[in-house]
């Protein structure tokens, strides 16, 4: 099977990859088994020196993958040397600290000297989405990399040359052989990867439909796995609100990346005291969003990754507008070439119908009313996903109170939501579950290991 890099600005195929097959695959995972073998027992002031080696790397690479990703997602290319430089951060975050987390821990037990450890387990497989094709990565690739593991990874197919690029990045850093592969294979053989006795768990981050899968897939196996998965994340504002802030920050959140993103705001939920001043305001800056080529160093959001994920994204407004919504300002293909699609609000879609509900994956705004400070907490809540969320308000007591009891795995005050190195991440209910970054993430794909002296 080809595995295809078409270009969502001109719906061309710019270069075409043959699929690995199952004894390439093979091969690739025996030689990052035997690569661990020795990893595994190499010094963490080793492995601290090559995260800060690949991010000096990344540094300066960062136009290379810029250019790569808007070529294959449509990432303009401002946003895309953004999100390598934030991926060299959580180099210099793990190097600087992932001794620490690592450190056996001594305790005392009954007399009993004792140790916590925390031991490297084996390969892990990475699947990965082509949304944030170098950050979502390496958010979990830094990591796993520094607690000793190796890794193998499964890049979503539209995004071939990001996948080699990287493989390409780890073989020319001063990792050692093989502790970093790319596999270039489709879905498909997935779940035999799984079953090599090289895998020690699995982590994904992508579609609540492929989480489903793959979990079971490791469950079956009795390997791990990490699960990051899709979100509605809701956006609250309350009726003392910093509108100006409030609005602004929304629409950055709901356009960033042509909307395409887990973590953003898509259910803003708003007073009813404020809420046809925010929805102006809102409409303001979302249509002053410049929309346009990602080569073009002045384009802030461009096409969206393909033109049918586009045409998915036509299908679930239709049917949100047939609900019952009003369409506030967008709403429809544009003609022209490119797979734009502009930013969008629609209200007044019933809060309980399937369309208000699903996760969109898009430049679309969908704003509630709410009668009340109560209301608004409730129909946060009201929701099968639990990823991120905000709560807007100018008493800062106050929201910090009810950012605290948002059903999910992050939440601002007064911010936009977004993961940084020391901060865990992760969701709730149909979010997934596990955790990235932080000391918690480090420690996802360990041996927590206790040693006693009788």
């Amino acid at each position: 099977m080809a595995i295809l890099s078409t270009n969502p600005m001109t719906g061309k195929v710019e270069k075409s990859f043959d699929e690995y097959s199952s004894a390439e695959t093979s091969s690739i995972l025996n030689s990052v088994a035997d690569a661990y073998s020795t990893w595994k027992l190499s010094s963490l002031d080793l492995r601290a020196d090559c995260l800060r080696n690949l991010a000096a790397l990344l540094r300066e690479r960062a136009d290379h993958f810029a250019a790569l990703m808007a070529a294959e997602m449509g990432k303009p290319l401002k946003s895309g040397r953004a999100e390598v430089l934030k991926s060299a951060t959580v180099c210099d975050f793990y190097a600087d600290n992932g001794a620490s987390m690592l450190a056996s821990e001594p305790k005392t037990v009954d007399g009993m000297k004792c140790y916590v450890d925390y031991a490297p387990m084996g390969t892990v497989l990475a699947v990965m989405p082509w949304n944030y094709p170098v950050w979502q990565v390496l958010r979990i690739a830094v990591p796993t990399l520094m607690a000793g593991n190796t890794m193998v990874l499964k890049h979503a197919s539209n995004v071939p040359q990001c996948a080699l690029a990287l493989d390409e990045l780890f073989r020319e850093s001063i990792f050692p052989e093989n502790v970093f592969r790319t596999l270039l294979i489709g879905a498909g053989q997935v779940e035999n990867v799984l079953k090599h006795n090289s895998i020690v768990g699995v982590c994904l981050t992508g579609s609540e439909g492929a989480g489903r899968k793959v979990a079971a897939a490791a469950g079956a196996q009795l390997k791990k796995s990490v699960m990051e998965l899709g979100g509605s994340d809701a956006f609250v504002v309350l009726a003392d609100a910093d509108l100006g802030k409030a609005s602004a920050i929304g629409a950055e959140s709901r356009c960033s990346n042509a909307g395409q993103a887990c973590i953003a705001a898509k259910r803003f939920i708003v007073h009813n005291d404020v809420y046809d001043d925010f929805v102006g305001k809102l409409k303001d800056h979302m249509e002053s969003v410049p929309m346009g080529d990602p080569l073009d160093e002045s384009t802030v959001m461009g096409p969206m990754a393909s033109h049918q994920f586009r045409n998915d994204l036509q299908v679930q407004v239709d049917a949100c507008l047939k609900a019952g919504g009003k369409l506030v300002t967008g709403g429809k293909i544009p003609e022209g070439e490119g797979a734009f699609y502009p930013s969008t609000i629609i209200t007044d879609v019933p809060f309980d119908s399937t369309a208000g509900r699903d996760e969109i994956f898009g430049p679309v705004a969908l704003v509630f009313r709410a009668e009340s400070e109560e209301q608004a907490m409730e129909m946060a809540n009201d929701s099968a996903f639990g990823l991120g969320g905000s709560v807007w308000t100018r008493d800062e007591e106050k929201g910090l109170k009810l950012a605290r009891q948002i059903e999910a795995g992050l939440v601002y005050l007064n911010g936009r939501v977004s993961s940084r190195p020391p901060l865990p991440f992760g969701g709730v209910k149909n979010s997934g579950y596990g955790r990235e970054l932080s000391t918690y993430g480090i420690r996802e794909f360990v041996n927590v290991k206790s040693v006693c002296i009788g």
